[in-house]
């Protein structure tokens, strides 16, 4: 029963990590992943069931950001939960291939400080605004 427990944890990327940004960023980024071509994902060592689960993280930000004034969307802090080997995976994609699509440099920086900062602390919490 143990080791079901635990393959079942190491299957969903382990443990949990928690990113809030602004809805303009969240989106932005997607927008970046949705722009990468095929060459570009098998460089990141990805298929496209990989960039498909990620985007499903950011595209879930959408739920919580439909109550929001449509006046304050874009600044409004939106949470998302994803798997820590997700959050590997979107570091590396926003050192590479980010930095290509990214058209604000101050969005560019409040992702990669966030992704960071998830990656090295336990819980994985951290808020960018």
């Amino acid at each position: 029963m143990r080791s079901n427990l635990i393959r079942r944890w190491q299957e969903r990327g382990g443990r949990t990590a928690r990113l809030t940004l602004p809805f303009d960023d969240i989106m932005e980024f997607a927008l970046a992943l949705l722009s990468v071509s095929p060459d570009e994902l098998r460089g990141l060592g990805w298929t496209f069931a990989d960039r498909k689960r990620l985007l499903d993280h950011f595209l879930a930000s959408g739920k919580a950001a439909q109550a929001a004034d449509p006046k304050a969307l874009g600044r409004l802090a939106i949470e998302i939960a994803l798997p820590q080997r997700d959050v590997d995976r979107l570091q590396r994609f926003a050192r590479k291939e980010l930095p290509k699509a990214a058209s604000n440099a101050a969005m560019l920086d409040r992702v990669m400080k966030s992704l960071e900062a998830a990656s090295h602390r336990p819980g994985g919490d951290h808020v960018m605004r």
